[in-house]
């Protein structure tokens, strides 16, 4: 078997010993492609956290704990967050803020001057919280070839990961996935057939429990137009950055919708132009003397273009055709 290379491209190539099961008894090697993270939007974490994609499908942060722990030591693995985690999060965000559009606009807009206090935040994430539905899973299952975002301590932990990794080649001794005597097993629920029948059980939550979660999202709902509706009052007579007041149809209910204010936008953008334009022409003499500046400019073109003539003649010479 050809030895696997040390890097392809950008990414570091980690491979890990993945232990025998009741279903696959036997060992494998799978490969973890590990880089320092870059994301297309920096944040402030990017020094000290690491890129990893094609994790094992049955991966959870407590393996990626065991996995660096068993490079680089204990202590310097902080937390670690999965594609499909993210994606979720992303998903039940845009769930909980299904307010009407007008709301999301206002609520989005003042959110700088809103001082919330850290007990109100607890709160409305608390709230949140209620608002969700429950799990149907005990434990996730990535996709094949997901992604995950590594955070550790400091940017030296990152720069000894990437060593540790140089070194597992030249020794051939793999770290272990799940950790020696796979202690991790045992800290996670297991899989196969238990994971299966929990999960049926799941997906029939308790009546009550999912009332609650909906009542819970229905109050949430009903605060957030309330807010909307009371900043929307207050922006009835309060002029915006450049000194307007909003002002909407069928009299100052709302503040107009986006495409109405791009609208009178660009019919303002317009009336200038043209006014603009009315004002450069509005003495005779200016007229005068923008014609004579055309005259002038379309004299020197042709004079112009009359040497570039004369001269291709002059280069051409008396040409005589052989008979």
């Amino acid at each position: 078997m050809a030895p696997s290379p040390q890097t392809i491209g950008e990414f570091s190539v980690l491979p890990i010993s993945i232990p025998p099961v009741p279903s696959f008894p036997r060992n494998v090697v799978h490969y973890l492609y590990v880089r320092r993270n870059t994301p297309k939007i920096p944040t402030a974490n990017d020094s000290r956290s690491l890129f990893l994609a094609n994790v094992p499908i049955d991966s959870t942060e407590l393996h990626l704990r065991a996995l660096f722990a068993s490079l680089v030591g204990a202590g310097r693995f902080e937390s670690a967050s999965f594609e499909d985690e993210r994606k979720e999060a992303e998903a039940v965000a845009a769930a909980l803020d299904a307010a009407p559009a007008q709301a999301v606009r206002l609520l989005a807009a003042h959110g700088k001057k809103r001082k919330r206090e850290d007990q109100e935040a607890a709160e409305r994430a608390e709230e949140e919280a209620a608002a969700r539905l429950p799990s149907t899973w005990t434990r996730p299952l990535r996709k094949s070839g997901s992604t995950a975002v590594v955070l550790l301590a400091d940017e030296k932990s990152v720069h000894q990961v990437l060593k540790a990794i140089a070194k597992v080649h030249k020794s051939k001794k793999y770290p272990t996935w799940g950790g020696e005597g796979n202690v991790v097993a045992e800290r996670v629920p297991q899989l196969g057939s238990i994971w299966l029948k929990a999960h049926n059980q799941l997906s029939y939550p308790d009546r009550d429990q999912l009332q609650a979660a909906v009542d819970a999202f229905s109050t949430m709902f009903a605060r957030r137009e309330r807010e909307a509706a009371e900043i929307a009052k207050r922006l009835r007579n309060e002029p915006d950055e450049d000194g307007f007041v909003t002002v909407t149809r069928g009299g100052r209910s709302a503040p107009a919708t986006r495409n109405e204010a791009e609208e009178a936008k660009k019919k303002m953008i317009e009336k200038a132009e043209k006014k603009k334009q009315e004002m450069t022409d509005f003495y005779r003499f200016q007229m005068r003397e923008r014609k004579k500046a055309e005259q002038e400019e379309l004299v020197k073109r042709f004079e112009e273009d009359r040497q570039k003539l004369d001269a291709m003649r002059q280069k051409r010479g008396k040409f005589v055709p052989e008979a």
